[in-house]
């Protein structure tokens, strides 16, 4: 049975997010400021964390960027403010995914349950636990990718942005394609997240950042 963090001020929001959750056989645990969410993770282990952004003492950003530093839990982040601003700041510390309120459920729900599925990978054998484009070497039995040998320290989307663009190397991909298959669902309305990831994605690249190419109009294509 999965667990699932609930994360938020706001009684009424906790509520309907607990019931949904335990309506799918998860567990849910509800707290209601950062710091309470920082010292649950602290003593107990989670599958995936559903944070408001604005919460008194620490708030959701801070929360999950000090999460972050210690365990590698997905975090969906619940914000009333839906700023392009606020939603590549979200992913610089780590956020997976990211929903404006007010929101269905039933979305929010769907989200849940591709991550949680995105947590369970196939079974590999080592020889094709490897993939390497030039310096860039990905290990996906470990999740794990080094540039010129050195450990790159990518976010749980990025790592999964870079292995679908090496994988499909020198093929032009869509957003609408990269968004299907590393979220797991069709836009719902962000228009631009696959840019962000994009940007921040080129950033931990280094000397290969320019690997990756824009298809203006289109998507995105690697080149190694």
């Amino acid at each position: 049975m999965a667990r699932i963090l609930i994360a938020d001020d706001e009684p009424n929001i906790t509520a309907m997010i607990s019931r949904y959750v335990q309506r799918e056989g998860y567990e849910a645990t509800v707290v209601s400021d950062g710091r309470q969410a920082v010292e649950a993770c602290k003593a107990a282990d989670f599958d995936l964390i559903v944070m408001d952004v604005m919460m008194p003492d620490t708030d959701g950003f801070t929360a999950c960027k000090k999460i972050k530093e210690f365990k590698d839990i997905p975090v969906i982040m619940l914000s009333a403010r839906g700023t392009e601003y606020d939603k590549l700041f979200g992913f610089e510390v780590g956020v997976d995914d990211y929903v404006t309120k007010p929101f269905s459920p039933m979305e929010l729900m769907a989200r849940i349950k591709v991550i949680l599925s995105h947590g369970r990978p196939a079974e590999k054998s080592p020889d094709s636990a490897r993939i390497t484009a030039g310096g860039i070497e990905i290990d996906t039995l470990g999740l794990t990718v080094t540039i010129d040998g050195e450990r790159a320290d990518l976010t749980a989307k990025e790592y999964a942005l870079l292995v679908l663009l090496v994988k499909n190397r020198g093929v032009v991909l869509s957003r609408d394609r990269i968004l299907n298959e590393v979220w797991g669902y069709d836009s719902f309305g962000v228009d631009r997240t696959v840019d962000w990831q994009i940007k921040l994605l080129r950033g931990k690249l280094g000397a290969y950042r320019d690997s990756i190419k824009t298809i203006r109009g289109v998507g995105y294509k690697f080149e190694a």
